[in-house]
């Protein structure tokens, strides 16, 4: 892994700086920089870029910022700082994209159901956008249906694990061979295994509902940002195949 990097490392103290003023100003915090979905009300255009340095707790941004540094350095070294960040700002609004994308189909869907069995949609936004619901509804719509509704309308994506992801993925097709040591697994595995069934895991959890590694987790978002850093990586190896041809 080695010494870290400049931009990495002024990506962790800027992450930091969130952090802390997290402490002091609390719930202001989350109302202006978390990514909201758009029809809620504290939803504001920044918030595709600032959701990336506000994080849930100290586990939450301990281990991005150790995924941060240790993925991300060799990944500077070796592209330089302009073009390191690029890719981890793409990455990261590629996963607030695909996250919202989703929370738009879970809004839909809910809405929908409940619309059809007679409720105005106005009585609806009206309760929801006040943090509140019907028990009734349940009896409407399933219980997975309500609560993915609820949910995408009203609880805020927050972290940098959208980024971290691509910057995962873009490691693990740098360096596949690179041996792994990991906490929770005694032995080195490469990046080549380890990367793919992290995020396999991640949409498995999306998909299914339910969460191997806890609850309160933007599956989506993780899945969104190696989707996008996966597109980076396949274009710019496309490309450098095509700028080292020697029949053009």
């Amino acid at each position: 892994m080695g010494r870290i990097t400049d931009a990495v490392k002024h990506l962790i103290i800027v992450n930091g700086l969130f952090f802390v003023a997290t402490y002091l100003y609390g719930d202001q915090m989350y109302e202006w920089f978390s990514l909201w979905f758009p029809k809620n009300g504290n939803f504001e255009y920044w918030q595709v870029l600032s959701h990336m340095f506000m994080h849930g707790g100290f586990m939450h941004i301990l281990f991005n910022m150790y995924a941060l540094w240790a993925f991300g350095s060799p990944l500077e070294r070796m592209w330089g700082r302009n073009k390191f960040l690029f890719f981890y700002f793409s990455a990261g609004i590629g996963a607030a994209l695909i996250h919202t994308g989703v929370n738009y189909y879970y809004f839909h869907q809910g809405i929908d159901a409940l619309v059809d069995s007679g409720i105005p949609k106005e009585q609806i936004m009206e309760i929801v956008t006040n943090g509140k619901y019907s028990p009734n509804w349940y009896n409407i719509a399933s219980k997975d249906t309500i609560d993915n509704f609820l949910s995408a309308i009203n609880t805020p994506a927050v972290g940098a694990s959208g980024a971290i992801y691509g910057v995962l993925v873009a490691f693990g097709m740098s360096y596949p061979n690179a041996e792994l040591f990991l906490m929770f697994i005694p032995v080195p595995v490469k990046a080549k295994y380890f990367i793919p069934v992290i995020i396999g895991l991640d949409l498995f959890s999306g998909v299914t509902g339910y969460s191997i590694f806890g609850s309160g987790i933007a599956h989506f978002a993780h899945v969104g940002g190696a989707l996008f850093g996966f597109i980076m990586m396949w274009y710019w190896k496309k490309n450098q195949f095509n700028n080292n041809r020697w029949d053009l």
